[in-house]
C-alpha cells in the first residue's frame, strides 16, 4: 500500500508532509509533490500534515482522481527527491480548493 498526492497539491505545494516522512519518499516538481510508491512504507504520518488535504491512502483516492496513483509513480522517477520543508508558493492559499487544477500541473522545471 502507498499514499498518493492528488490534485489539490497542484500550485499549493505545501511541504509539511516532507518534514515528517521517515523514509524521504517525496519528490518535487515545479508546482506539485509526489510520493514514490516503492519507497512509501504506509506509515500515514504525511496525510494529517498536508494543509491542502491532498494526500490519500491508495485505496481511498477520491473518485475521478485515480490517475494520480500512476502519475505519482511516473513523476517520482523523473523529479528530484525532497527531504526538507520549504516555504509554499506565495499564492498557495489562493489555490487551495480550486477544482480542475490538473491543467496547471507543470512537469518540467523552467530553465
Amino acid at each position: 500500500m502507498t499514499f498518493v498526492v492528488t490534485e489539490n497539491c497542484i500550485k499549493c505545494k505545501y511541504t509539511d508532509c516532507v518534514e515528517v516522512c521517515p523514509v524521504d519518499c517525496f519528490y518535487e516538481g515545479p508546482n506539485f509533490l509526489v510520493i514514490h510508491p516503492d519507497e512509501c512504507i504506509d506509515c500515514a504520518l504525511c496525510e494529517p500534515e498536508c494543509p491542502a488535504e491532498a494526500i490519500f491512502e491508495e485505496d481511498d483516492v477520491p473518485s475521478g482522481m485515480e490517475h494520480y496513483t500512476e502519475l505519482n509513480a511516473e513523476l517520482a522517477e523523473e523529479w528530484p527527491n525532497i527531504t526538507d520543508q520549504k516555504d509554499p508558493p506565495a499564492d498557495a492559499e489562493s489555490w487551495d480548493g480550486v477544482k480542475d487544477k490538473f491543467q496547471h500541473l507543470e512537469r518540467k522545471f523552467k530553465q
